[in-house]
């Protein structure tokens, strides 16, 4: 049987004595792009620390490649997962350069230096995102999509197998939001996987190969976007009515489309 890249197992986590998520399991492969998917409330951004270690689990078993992920070291999870958070300002000016050089951390040790092999991997992941003519400007002083795919490419930097991404458009507009999410797609033809938390169901639509649906601290559906995102299943975990419409665009493309009511 193949190995999954990563595989939670019956996972029970939450806060103090509180538990929020209730035997949730789910998997994911090399070059994946998946999407969690709920309600506000239901779980998902819990479940994301618990497999990025932030919170300790109360039952249950995470595993990348095999390994439990609470036994690694958290250098050996930096080499592993990348975290890309909402939003995010450095409380110093730092150039571009200097954030995706970041993402070298993981390697480095108290006596070690950023080298020449980290500065090419650094410019290799800006190049890659189209982001090269940036490096010598002041990240803070950049528009919010220009700060995420800085972001995107410090976590290429560390070269991860899974990049973790928490509603990263979730302050940004409309056309930053769909050049993030495009860059993001496109980066797991390169083998990385990505696991994003959405409350929009119009972003796993577009990006998503799998989709986790939670519920109330449960997955209650796994499985493609149009297999799990029905009609149906989406006006019960948001609680108004909508449509799913299957939308033919202008350049020959098509796409599904959530429509409230």
């Amino acid at each position: 049987m193949t190995e999954h890249l990563l595989s939670v197992h019956d996972l029970h986590c939450g806060y103090g004595h509180k538990e929020i998520v209730h035997g949730v399991s789910l998997a994911m492969d090399e070059g994946e792009f998946a999407c969690i998917i709920g309600a506000n409330g239901c779980g998902k951004t819990t479940l994301l620390k618990n497999i990025l270690c932030l919170e300790k689990p109360f039952a249950g078993d995470i595993r990348m490649q095999g390994r439990t992920v609470v036994s690694m070291t958290d250098q050996e999870r930096a080499r592993i997962f990348a975290y890309l958070p909402q939003a995010h300002t450095p409380p110093f000016p730092f150039t571009v350069g200097d954030v995706v050089l970041m993402g070298r951390s993981p390697y480095l040790d108290r006596f070690s230096r950023i080298n020449k092999h980290d500065r090419e991997i650094a410019w290799k992941a800006m190049r890659l995102l189209g982001i090269e003519d940036l490096a010598q400007r002041t990240y803070t002083k950049l528009s919010g999509g220009q700060r995420q795919l800085i972001l995107i490419a410090r976590c290429l930097a560390q070269q991860p197998k899974l990049i973790i991404m928490d509603e990263p458009t979730a302050s940004l507009d409309f056309g930053n939001q769909q050049i993030v999410l495009s860059r993001m797609r496109e980066l797991t033809k390169s083998g990385v996987s990505v696991l994003m938390v959405t409350h929009d169901p119009h972003h796993a639509f577009f990006c998503a190969d799998r989709v986790f649906v939670m519920q109330e601290g449960r997955m209650i559906a796994t499985g493609a976007p149009h297999d799990v995102m029905t009609r149906e299943r989406l006006e019960d975990i948001y609680r108004t009515p909508l449509d799913v419409i299957d939308v033919d665009l202008r350049n020959g493309a098509e796409t599904t489309v959530c429509v409230p009511l």
